[in-house]
């Protein structure tokens, strides 16, 4: 008994996540209201089967127009021929309609007299509950698109977002794999730290960046092992200077987002100097506020096939990922002077996912 019970319970739930059951609380609640408006005037039996009549009427041009001649305007586009079948519909249920009140008030000559002498009201009536019908199917139609398209909207960023982080990860692995062969070819005694460096980049960016959120601890750790792998690969020729302060253990960021405007200070631009160079990076996490100060020197004048890259392409795909991820959350402020380039960034760490 207790587990007949919960099984329908159980189907209840279901039910109630279809539309059939809104529609079926609608009619019932519909009846309910006319039954409550009707029994001072006309007794309980008498105003139960009048709105009987009347809700099951009011149900039959509905879905009639909403299951039968929507379909057909929503695909001809017709309106004019959709409203006139509308119309030749109410006035066909009209006497019909009629006919069974009048019989149900047998006996009531004044309420029989009523429903002979308004007609117009019923057609009217008729009408108005089938053109609602059309109403609601448009509202539901265009609900149904407009899901679709966000739907769509939101496939087509992520699908985007994969792109970009795809590109972005073979771009690191790329220029990291060139330092190395440099130094192996100069039999440095620096290469294996550096291979221990590049797996623990590697296991982070394989195992950890498929998320939408990482933690930004584990994100800065990332950037110090590559500052790291620059400090080893320059030596005494560079100044790298790292600096981070505020809370940084329980916030999250996407992955991979702030690495590019490292990358490109040294690939454009610390990279290019014959002398003395520097890369100061300052990052400061202070609640969801994340600001970031990145300055490396350069040389006055890059060689063309480097200017012409503006960047290259890590530094504009995190443009756009910011864009996709943080819309309206960040401010990102390029200065760049002949022997400087400076990075700000401010970013509000709350993603609309």
């Amino acid at each position: 008994m207790l587990s007949g019970k919960k099984s329908l319970v159980k189907k209840l739930k279901e039910w109630s996540s279809h539309d059939s059951f809104y529609h079926v609380l609608f009619w019932v609640l519909l009846f309910f209201v006319m039954l409550v408006t009707s029994m001072p005037r006309m007794g309980f039996y008498t105003a139960f089967i009048t709105d009987v009549i009347n809700v099951g009427f009011f149900a039959l041009i509905a879905y009639f127009n909403y299951l039968f001649l929507l379909p057909r305007y929503l695909k001809d586009k017709n309106l004019f021929l959709h409203f006139l079948f509308l119309v030749v519909a109410s006035l066909l249920l009209t006497p019909i309609k009629t006919f069974f009140l009048y019989q149900v008030s047998s006996g009531n000559n004044e309420l029989q007299s009523y429903y002979l002498n308004n007609q117009t009201f019923i057609f009217i009536s008729t009408l108005f509950v089938g053109a609602m019908a059309t109403i609601f199917r448009i509202m539901n139609e265009w609900t149904i698109q407009q899901k679709d398209k966000k739907e769509l909207e939101s496939q087509t960023l992520q699908s985007e977002l994969k792109f970009l982080k795809s590109q972005i990860n073979p771009h690191f692995l790329f220029n990291t794999l060139n330092s190395l062969y440099a130094l192996t070819l100069k039999k440095s005694d620096l290469a294996p730290a550096i291979v221990l460096k590049l797996a623990e980049m590697m296991r982070y960016m394989l195992y950890e960046c498929n998320e939408k959120e990482v933690l930004l601890s584990k994100e800065i750790n990332y950037l110090k092992n590559y500052l790291e792998l620059e400090k080893l690969r320059h030596g005494n020729n560079m100044d790298i200077d790292l600096k981070i302060t505020g809370e940084i253990e329980k916030q999250k960021i996407a992955p991979l987002i702030l690495i590019p405007f490292i990358e490109n200070s040294f690939k454009h631009g610390a990279n290019n100097q014959i002398g003395q160079g520097y890369v100061n990076f300052d990052l400061d996490v202070h609640q969801n506020e994340l600001r970031m100060k990145l300055e490396n020197s350069k040389t006055p004048s890059l060689p063309k096939a480097l200017d012409k890259r503006s960047g290259g392409i890590g530094l504009v795909n995190v443009k756009r990922r910011m864009e996709i991820i943080y819309p309206n959350k960040h401010h990102l402020n390029i200065l760049e002077s002949p022997n400087t380039y400076k990075i700000e960034l401010n970013l509000n760490l709350e993603t609309n996912n």
